[in-house]
């Protein structure tokens, strides 16, 4: 009975093949069965040829390889393509390997964070086949091997993460889980390209919290910058105050100036305002009369007594 025995660090020889490291030698030959079917494969070829033909050549597109098994045995050579190979009917056995990258979704995950969050987090993951023949006797289903990897991964590169890290560094997860992922899928064969992070979603009431969080500093932050400004603007007035002190003049220029951008509005009401100056000249003179009327009747009171 024909088996395989697993060798370690040991150079290919003939019936040799080498899968991720791990090389697969045949310990026997093919044996007298298996010589005499291969014989009475080729006779029916030429027997029937060339309508054998049909059967014996096949053909794979460039970005495609065979990986062909003769009597169960991987065949020397490696995998065949592109174009046109040739197989013998009843005792080759083919399989097309994919060349071109693929890209799939990983389901969305609930992860538990570091700092105790659950939060969703979906991602999408590029991969091409590097090693035709790894991808076929390496692994039974390397494609779905893949996805389950991936999602694995997600899991456990975010559980290390909190909240803060997982939503502001996207690309150093995103290359942490690239590198990780293509470090395991390295002996299948598969070349892990690109990984990206979709979308990372919160628990509502955990977006009610930050957005009510996120509120309250722009709010804080609005106040003090206002208080600067009402800061800046008092000292502005001080020094305006001690320029007009120093010229009554420009006082006067500044009335003016108000009065010239209010008839601009076109208003229908103009306040003038009056300089106190003014009012407090008019205010002495009116207590000084005052006060010599007060004295004359006095004297009158006095005289008529």
């Amino acid at each position: 009975m024909d088996h395989y025995q697993k060798q370690n660090n040991h150079p290919n020889h003939s019936g040799q093949h080498s899968a991720g490291g791990v090389s697969y030698t045949s310990t026997d030959s093919p044996g007298l069965c298996a010589f005499i079917l291969t014989l009475i494969s080729y006779l029916l070829i030429v027997a029937t040829f060339p309508f054998s033909l049909c059967l014996c050549i096949k053909v794979v597109q460039e970005y495609e390889r065979a990986v062909i098994f003769r009597l169960g045995r991987l065949l020397k050579g490696g995998a065949k393509g592109p174009g046109i190979f040739f197989i013998v009917p009843c005792i080759d056995s083919y399989r097309k390997v994919d060349l071109r990258t693929v890209s799939f979704d990983v389901p969305p995950q609930e992860v538990l964070s570091r700092d105790s969050v659950t939060v969703a987090v979906d991602a999408v993951v590029y991969y091409k086949i590097f090693s035709p023949i790894n991808s076929v006797t390496v692994i039974s289903d390397y494609s779905h091997s893949t996805r389950l990897l991936a999602a694995t991964t997600l899991r456990n590169v975010l559980g290390t993460r909190n909240l803060a890290e997982i939503l502001s560094e996207r690309e150093s997860i995103s290359a942490t889980m690239q590198s990780s992922l293509d470090d395991a899928t390295d002996p299948w064969g598969v070349k892990v390209e690109r990984v990206e992070i979709k979308d990372v979603r919160l628990p509502v009431q955990l977006q009610r919290a930050m957005a009510a969080e996120a509120e309250a500093a722009r709010e804080a932050r609005a106040k003090v910058i206002a208080a600067e400004g009402e800061q800046r603007a008092s000292r502005a007035l001080k020094e305006a105050a001690e320029v007009i002190n120093e010229s009554p003049a420009a006082l006067q220029l500044r009335y003016m100036q108000t009065l010239n951008a209010i008839s601009a509005e076109k208003n229908s009401t103009i306040i003038f305002p009056l300089p106190i100056d003014l009012l407090s000249q008019y205010m002495k003179n009116g207590n000084s009369k005052n006060g010599k009327n007060g004295k004359s009747k006095k004297d009158l009171l006095s005289d008529d007594e």
